[in-house]
């Protein structure tokens, strides 16, 4: 496993870090355990989660995620790296989600008893709150950091010109600084090499993408016409199943599988860790966040790891996905 410096800070983390969002609800506590001990044993000492998770689960079932998470880190808590997010719908109440200061002031809390811990390394925006004013929310950030409730601050799912609203208004207030952010990216989703890494670079952000593997499709084992029937596409995940479908399960997403599985298998490179080190190749990437729902399915992502990826089968791999810098402009 090879580690890097996250952002401009003291800290160091894995290359991948283990996301957990099948925790709870597509694994049960002991095969969620199983999961991060061979996550681990590799050499992963970076834990994503959040409070929201596990991902499509009702109000009843939220944090499940948090509390699986928690009691392996019982008794082992300072050997690894613990981020996790809020802003999802926690309840029924209107202030129950989004980034006021009531939220987060009460989400950190519930998280951190959740985790069964006193502190989380890194505690992230899950998503933008066009609704509560970016000084409020930066203000409570600061008072969970101040409080030692959390090292650092991170966002996630946000526009690049969001994030710059925040960094410059954290500097203006001088309050505490993000980080981090956590974006969606892949070779089907390419979006963010535009304006999003550009400002990570220059502002010197840690980056932390999830899927990398876009929810399982580049593993080149699933097929247009043949929905599968368990995973991240299907309804056993709620909502979310649909959500991933809309994301990738198209035409033009599999005609391009179809072209990557062609180069790859001309180069003899397999097609799962290929794509997750095509993400850790990306300079500005920091560590790329993998998941499972079963501990063997880690073998070939925790590869990409150590994975040398060529610099001319980069170069048409970024050809053949080109499109997918524009979005559904591209379509």
């Amino acid at each position: 496993m090879q580690y890097r410096q996250f952002g401009r800070t003291g800290l160091s983390v894995s290359r991948l870090c283990l996301g957990t969002m099948t925790f709870g609800l597509q694994t049960d506590a002991q095969v969620s355990h199983r999961i991060i001990d061979h996550a681990t044993d590799a050499g992963v000492n970076f834990i994503d989660t959040a409070d929201v998770y596990p991902l499509g689960a009702k109000f009843d079932a939220v944090g499940r995620t948090e509390e699986v998470v928690g009691s392996w880190l019982k008794g082992k808590r300072d050997r690894f790296i613990l981020a996790t997010k809020a802003s999802g719908s926690m309840g029924p109440a209107a202030w129950n989600k989004g980034n006021s200061r009531k939220h987060l002031l009460d989400a950190i809390e519930a998280s951190l008893k959740r985790l069964n811990t006193d502190y989380v390394d890194l505690y992230q925006l899950h998503m933008d709150d066009p609704l509560t004013p970016l000084d409020e929310t930066l203000e409570a950030l600061d008072i969970i950091v101040k409080h030692g409730k959390a090292r650092y601050i991170g966002v996630s799912n946000f526009l690049a010109y969001r994030m710059a609203r925040m960094l410059g208004r954290a500097d203006y207030l001088r309050l505490t600084r993000f980080v981090s952010i956590q974006p969606r990216y892949n070779l089907l989703f390419r979006q963010i090499e535009r304006e999003l890494l550009p400002l990570a670079k220059e502002e010197g952000l840690a980056v932390i993408p999830y899927n990398p593997l876009a929810g399982g499709l580049l593993t080149g084992k699933h097929a247009l016409e043949r929905t599968p029937s368990d995973g991240r596409f299907t309804a056993s995940v709620g909502e979310a199943g649909e959500i991933y479908q809309q994301r990738y399960w198209h035409e033009r997403e599999f005609q391009s599988i179809e072209r990557l599985k062609a180069l790859l298998n001309e180069a003899g490179k397999p097609m799962t860790t290929t794509s997750v080190a095509w993400v850790l190749a990306n300079p500005v990437i920091t560590s790329a966040i993998i998941g499972a729902s079963r501990p063997e399915q880690l073998d070939d992502t925790l590869a990409a790891a150590d994975f040398v990826l060529d610099e001319s089968l980069k170069t048409q791999l970024d050809e053949i996905t080109h499109e997918y810098r524009w979005g559904d402009a591209a379509r």
